[in-house]
């Protein structure tokens, strides 16, 4: 058989199926990337790669039942094999508490029917030469630059035997960049997220780090305690990426997270943040843009496969600092008695008036003495019920006096929960889009604004670099 289009290979699939149900996605991929050390390019590639998941539904007298069976690069000839598995899978399995109607009456995509989307090493025409010159820059000036840039386009092609026809095409940029010292003494970070990378300032991305590495030409030890603490935008999104992944609404109603409310049902209403912070998510965020219906491959805590191409709509999770939503599946809002609130693949924090909101720079110029951080990195959860998460600091933590940057500290392992977090912001400035450090691999489309916060748990000096 000849190589069939994405699109084909679904309508093939659903053709195929002897199973109730059935929802088929196929997923095509296309990433770009370069790497670089010491000044100096190492590697660039580009791939391509192809993936079928089959979800096939069979109703029996206890209920329905669901399998699901995923495959890389498969060929047309195999695609009957991989529904007969999936069929074959849901028929072994008991009724999915998690069962519902599959999802009619969405419009298909116009689109829906075209070939996928494709990036290339042209992505970086521009970004590559900028890249050079910094590298110049950085050698006259006695700095190493290391670092990565990628370039994704993921186009899902969702069909069902319901009638739905969806497709999204979600294009993800990121580039990192680590300045060292020639010595290797002294480490700085920044990075950036982007669409296409016409919107990547390589430029002013080397000027802040050269800025960094001089702060950290001189040296202060510290020891562990609460600190009056500066956190950058990418900071910010660690924390509330890992606090949104927490806010499922029937972990919150089952009385098991930080947002179950004492004796019973959840905290929605009550007071999170000092300030009148709006954490929210929207599918037609600008430059955040996410795929406007459910798209997942696998059933979790409040997301199910039996949702697939719902659609989805703007949702503020925290609504001028309190607790407005939680995140549901169909099935979960029943059992909750919540609205059904599918999970962001983007997060916006904003305070309400942004004109006025100062930069982080201007934050720094009014702090009378406090730490300034880079970054985080390997966080971890110590406590689901409280949502205290333990992790490090790292590539730059600052000392401010007086308004001013003074000096590079050590490293910190940090405790804190985000939750009780946003109680203890004092300041908020411009919301800015942002690169998570920690989460980038999972979760890049974010927009944090800087913040300060009181008594920030600085629980231990670290050793890390």
């Amino acid at each position: 058989m000849t190589a069939m289009q994405p699109h084909e290979l679904v309508e093939l699939a659903l053709g195929l199926s002897r199973a109730d149900g059935c929802v088929v996605i196929a997923d095509e991929e296309s990433t770009a990337n370069l790497r670089w050390a010491g000044n100096a390019l190492t590697t660039n590639g580009v791939t391509r790669g192809r993936s079928l998941t089959v979800i096939a539904t069979v109703a029996g007298a206890e209920g329905t039942a669901s399998g699901v069976v995923s495959r890389e690069a498969v060929a047309p000839e195999e695609v009957e094999g991989l529904v007969r598995a999936a069929e074959e899978a849901a028929r072994a399995a008991g009724p999915a508490e998690d069962a519902q109607p599959l999802p009619t009456g969405q419009p298909s995509s116009p689109h829906f029917t075209e070939p996928p989307r494709e990036t290339s090493i042209e992505v970086f025409d521009a970004f590559g030469p900028a890249l050079g010159e910094a590298f110049a820059r950085a050698a006259a000036q006695g700095e190493l630059l290391y670092g990565f840039a990628r370039h994704e386009i993921v186009t899902s092609y969702l069909g069902t035997s319901t009638g739905l026809r969806l497709r999204h095409d979600q294009p993800t940029g990121m580039v990192e960049i680590n300045a060292k010292t020639a010595d290797l003494s002294g480490s700085a970070w920044a990075g950036a997220a982007t669409r296409d990378f016409t919107d990547v300032d390589v430029a002013t991305l080397h000027t802040e780090l050269t800025k960094r590495l001089g702060w950290g030409a001189r040296r202060v030890d510290l020891p562990a305690g609460r600190y009056e603490t500066l956190l950058p935008p990418s900071a910010v999104a660690d924390l509330m990426i890992y606090m949104h992944w927490s806010s499922g609404g029937r972990d919150a109603h089952e009385g098991r997270t930080v947002f179950s409310r004492p004796g019973g049902g959840t905290r929605i209403g009550d007071k999170l943040a000092a300030l009148p912070l709006t954490l929210r998510s929207d599918p037609a965020e600008p430059g955040l843009e996410t795929a406007p219906f459910v798209l997942t491959h696998s059933t979790g805590g409040d997301s199910s496969v039996f949702d697939n191409g719902l659609p989805i709509t703007a949702t503020e999770w925290i609504r001028e600092g309190a607790l407005a939503d939680l995140v549901t599946s169909r099935h979960s809002a029943s059992l909750s008695g919540l609205p059904l609130r599918p999970a962001g693949d983007n997060l916006v924090l904003e305070a309400a008036d942004q004109d006025a909101a100062p930069t982080l720079d201007e934050m720094i110029a009014r702090t009378r003495r406090g730490l300034l951080l880079t970054c985080l990195w390997y966080i971890r959860e110590v406590d689901p019920a409280t949502l205290l998460l333990t992790g490090l600091t790292r590539d730059g933590v600052y000392l401010v006096e007086d308004g001013e940057v003074v000096g590079a500290v050590n490293n910190f392992r940090f405790n804190e929960s985000p939750v009780d977090l946003l109680g203890r912001i004092t300041e908020a400035g411009r919301t800015e889009r942002c690169l998570p450090r920690e989460w980038n691999d999972y979760f890049t489309r974010t927009a944090m604004p800087p913040v300060r916060v009181a008594d920030f748990n600085m629980s231990s000096v670290s050793q890390a670099s």
